[in-house]
């Protein structure tokens, strides 16, 4: 085992930790921003650092297809494919090829699919994935794992754990140590208590670098995601790192910490900023609405980023309407650094035992809503 984890810090349920990498250390609770084909949409990398951003998520799927992992391998690896020095944790490929539906075909050896972009044939194995992701040169590669839509019956989500947790036993014998690298086991079940501690139980038994919570935020409300967190994490080795995949919105991402999560990932931010969408400490702000017409006041008086610092409101909302390239870059700056400064927040609160009083007012101010008198 070759990544190490220290935890800094308690509080309830709640840690601050430190990762330590080949590449870099990641301070955790730790937000990933999305980079599915070797780039953050929007963003160059050295922007992406200037968030304060210490690793990125980069995905096997689209790698695969598009330019292929034998050229980043030829390229010198991920980090210089992508002018990216800090760490890199890559997905196993697996939750987009379970998206395919129609175009794939399971079995235990692994997944036939066809490619979306050409529908040229494609066979991945859990042994193919580690492979992959062994030569993007990734810090942190995840074991393949199959992904339940929620909600499901026990039967479908037992029969897919059980297969999860022998590709798990599979990703990690073909998996190469080194030192500066590891891999991440998958914690399956839904939203079933038992088959969650039957997952956890088994990829305790394999060992693993650091353990991920997979299966949520795929069809199931807040609520039921809040109600598995609220055992899930304390199933896995305390003295790993315990990554939330896929999550989210900063309410689900505040909450998780509070229930003992490490690591999140989502493309939220990003994606948001190409829609419009502009995350404040007031709850989501719409950057379209006529309200911001004539608006001289920055999008968030308390940020740092470029767009707040330099541009007004009204500045942003003509960039929208105009459909302007610009509008793009500058939201998206905003949203990774509001996620940052969101985890930034986090550790503090955590390491100066206020994380409830923090949380409160989080909740609070999201509640407020973006109101004119900021």
């Amino acid at each position: 085992m070759s990544l190490r984890f220290e935890i800094l810090h308690t509080r309830g349920k709640a840690r601050r930790g430190r990762l330590h990498t080949k590449h870099g250390v990641v301070d955790t609770p730790a937000f990933m921003p999305v980079g599915t084909c070797a780039t953050v949409k929007a963003m160059m990398p050295e922007s992406v650092a200037a968030t304060g951003a210490q690793i990125l998520l980069g995905n096997t799927y689209h790698l695969m297809l598009r330019p292929g992992a034998d050229l980043v391998e030829k390229m010198g690896g991920l980090h210089k494919f992508m002018n990216w020095d800090k760490p890199i944790l890559t997905d196993s490929g697996g939750f987009q090829v379970m998206s395919l539906s129609g175009l794939r075909k399971l079995s235990e050896e692994g997944v036939k699919f066809s490619s979306h972009i050409d529908g040229r044939q494609y066979f991945l194995s859990p042994e193919e994935s580690i492979k992959i992701q062994h030569k993007l040169d990734s810090n942190i590669t995840m074991c393949m794992d199959e992904c339940v839509k929620l909600p499901a019956s026990y039967e479908t989500l037992k029969k897919s754990v059980e297969m999860s947790m022998r590709w798990a036993v599979r990703s990690k014998a073909a998996f190469v140590d080194r030192d500066g690298y590891g891999i991440f086991g998958i914690q399956q079940g839904g939203d079933n208590h038992d088959l969650r501690a039957y997952s956890a139980a088994e990829l305790t038994k394999v060992g693993f670098d650091g353990y991920a919570i997979g299966g949520l935020a795929v069809g199931e409300g807040q609520e039921t995601m809040f109600q598995v967190l609220d055992y899930a994490p304390q199933m896995l080795p305390a003295d790993k790192p315990r990554y939330l995949m896929g999550v989210g919105r900063p309410d689900d991402i505040v909450g998780a910490v509070l229930r003992g999560v490490d690591m999140f990932d989502c493309v939220m931010p990003t994606r948001s900023g190409r829609t419009s969408q502009a995350f404040t400490a007031r709850g989501t702000v719409n950057v379209r609405n006529a309200r911001h017409r004539e608006d001289p006041r920055p999008l968030e008086a308390e940020c740092d980023c470029p767009l707040c610092r330099n541009y007004s409101r009204a500045y942003i909302h003509h960039l929208q309407k105009c459909n302007e390239v610009l509008a793009i870059m500058l939201l998206t700056w905003h949203n990774i650094r509001y996620y940052q400064r969101l985890m930034q927040g986090l550790r503090s609160a955590v390491e100066s035992d206020t994380l409830e009083d923090f949380a409160a007012d989080f909740y609070a101010r999201q509640t407020a809503g973006d109101i004119e008198e900021i």
